[in-house]
């Protein structure tokens, strides 16, 4: 049984992504909200991120307890352009989406789109490897100092 995601509502600046993926994995994965598409032990690594993100993050609860505070700096009020590529033979799954928002001071624009690759097993996903824009991430919150 999985140990439950405490207070999802701290998660609603990530709605439209949550439901895009839920969207693009429909059918390959048990139903249920985004965490729920996750084995317990899932391991996510970020291939193509920004500075201080970490690369590898193991665990569900991690992954919640990662993305928790992204409300605080950027709000997602659209994914879309969604494509799904599935090889059912090694049961991943590759899907290409984007996103626009804005962030929470100044109200900037945030424009980025994303390639997730993702491998399922027993209906569930036990790794994602996540690809972005970093200069749109730095466009929307500011250059890192060099």
């Amino acid at each position: 049984m999985k140990t439950s995601i405490a207070n999802l509502q701290d998660f609603a600046a990530l709605d439209p992504f949550f439901r895009i993926i839920e969207q693009g994995l429909e059918g390959l994965v048990d139903p249920g909200h985004f965490f729920d598409l996750m084995a317990e032990d899932v391991v996510t690594e970020y291939v193509i991120t920004v500075p201080g993100y970490p690369p590898r993050i193991e665990g569900r609860q991690a992954l919640a307890e990662l993305y928790r505070p992204y409300g605080s700096a950027i709000r997602l009020d659209r994914c879309f352009d969604l494509a799904v590529y599935h090889d059912p033979a090694k049961d991943v799954a590759v899907l290409e989406y984007a996103s626009e928002g804005h962030t929470v001071d100044g109200h900037r624009p945030y424009a980025n789109k994303f390639i997730s690759v993702i491998t399922l097993r027993d209906r569930q996903i036990v790794h994602w490897r996540d690809y972005l824009n970093p200069v749109a991430v730095f466009n929307a919150l500011g250059w890192p100092e060099s």
